[in-house]
């Protein structure tokens, strides 16, 4: 996404630049099949919310600082690892009170898109862009995704193994899966021929990796989608593509393509995938719509999978937001499947709100241990301006309802030609679960957080 970056970040200095002079002078959708209809009730969960703390701010609130990612180290538990565009790390050892920052270093260089994630074994793991030789306007600034590890809570990293290098083509939004028994790795990220090229001939299409040694070496990349899209990074390019595990070695991702919403699945640990991709849901508009005062927003989808032992175990769930509901009321959605993503329930509005107002900006975890559902977004429904809150929604009835919660300690005005990012990001372990934004009330552009702490009452 760094591309679409650079380019709308020209266009918005333009526009900055004109302000000053102003002033101066098929898959088809059904219910889902075989569900327990003796689902249990939702549970009553007591919130425990620390105070919101700023990791990391920067005065000029159009300096590169946003899309942040985070992890909890599931060996320590008081250890998150977070990180921000373009080479920040964030690390906490007391549970989100107080963090250090530094920067990450790579022979392939960084740019941008973190992406967090940890392992039963305590690796932290931090995926991100390529920057060769630190030049940003090169051809190849985003012909690999790189792939580091920690195994000292965030002290030190690896320099980087390359994931899919291809220097006549960019590589661009990656995520990884971790499966939760054998700790194998997989990354699926979007490939364009040429980046924002109109040619007919230029094609994106969803690439898969994995790893059997804890991304030490890297399998030859596959494309996994039948159908490819665009080069344009809009609605018409596939993008967005998230990988999960379960417990038997199944893999399955989703990602969002002209107007709808795919899904596709393995069990062979990679090697084949379905003949013909799983259509879960439309998505009107896209997922790439507008939001007013923001320079960009996206509704791409986020993948999850309940790996805990309780009454869900296996349940696929899939979360994005998208204008069904019209152009000036945005929304976040969430559906599931019960039978391994053949078929998938009709679309579930998970913002509790009864406002006409935009929800945007989401991204889901679910608890490995206890299943629970956690997605966290923007949300104005408190205002009838532009001024945004943080929400947190939360779900122990396997997506059958949820409750909101305000985890931001103040809202923010965002404004065009500030760049918040393509995404947030949270995560969540047997009951902590640790949000984390990009916020613009902070006298500039900074990172935020919290940690919350959800226990049966």
């Amino acid at each position: 996404m760094m591309m679409r970056y650079i380019f709308l970040s020209i266009m918005a200095l333009i526009w900055i630049n004109a302000c000053k002079t102003s002033q101066k002078a098929y898959h088809k959708i059904t219910e889902e099949t075989g569900v327990n209809k003796n689902i249990p009730q939702a549970l009553s969960l007591k919130v425990t919310k620390s105070k919101v703390v700023t990791i990391l701010k920067k005065n000029n609130p159009f300096s590169a600082l946003s899309e942040p990612s985070i992890c909890i180290n599931k060996t320590d538990t008081t250890n998150f690892v977070a990180g921000s565009i373009y080479d920040n790390v964030h690390v906490t050892n007391d549970s989100g009170k107080t963090w250090t920052n530094s920067h990450l270093k790579s022979r392939y260089g960084v740019f941008g898109d973190p992406c967090l994630a940890s392992d039963k074994y305590g690796h932290i793991y931090y995926l991100h862009l390529a920057n060769p030789e630190n030049n940003r306007k090169s051809k190849e600034f985003l012909s690999c995704i790189v792939f580091q590890k920690s195994t000292d809570k965030g002290k030190t990293w690896t320099d980087g193994v390359a994931i899919g290098y291809d220097n006549t083509r960019v590589q661009d939004k990656h995520w990884i899966g971790i499966h939760p028994v054998t700790g194998e790795l997989a990354v699926t990220w979007t490939e364009f021929d040429a980046y924002q090229s109109s040619k007919p001939e230029d094609h994106s299409r969803i690439l898969f990796s994995k790893s059997t040694d804890f991304g030490d070496t890297w399998s030859e990349p596959v494309k996994i989608n039948q159908i490819d899209g665009d080069c344009m990074d809009s609605d018409d390019t596939v993008e967005g593509a998230v990988p999960v595990f379960d417990k038997k070695g199944n893999i399955y991702v989703a990602w969002a393509y002209h107007n709808k919403i795919y899904f596709d699945k393995s069990t062979d640990g990679g090697k084949t995938w379905l003949d013909k991709d799983i259509v879960v849901t439309d998505q009107p508009e896209g997922w790439d719509y507008n939001i007013p005062g923001v320079f960009r927003a996206n509704g791409m989808p986020v993948l999850g999978i309940d790996n805990s032992n309780g009454p869900y175990q296996g349940y696929l769930y899939i979360n994005w937001s998208d204008q069904r509901n019209g152009t000036d009321d945005t929304d976040i959605f969430i559906s599931k499947s019960t039978d391994g993503g053949q078929s998938w329930s009709k679309p579930k509005r998970v913002n509790t709100d009864k406002t006409k107002t935009h929800q945007y900006l989401t991204w889901m975890a679910v608890d490995p241990v206890t299943g629970y559902i956690y997605i966290v977004y923007y949300d104005r429904s408190r205002y009838t301006d532009e001024k945004t809150d943080v929400t947190l929604s939360y779900s122990t009835d396997g997506g059958e309802t949820f409750k909101s919660i305000t985890v931001s300690d103040k809202p923010f005005n965002p404004f065009k030609a500030a760049f918040i990012g393509d995404y947030n990001n949270i995560d969540a372990y047997n009951g902590i679960v640790t949000p984390v934004w990009t916020d613009l009330s902070v006298n500039g552009i900074g990172i935020k957080t919290c940690k919350l702490r959800f226990t049966n009452q």
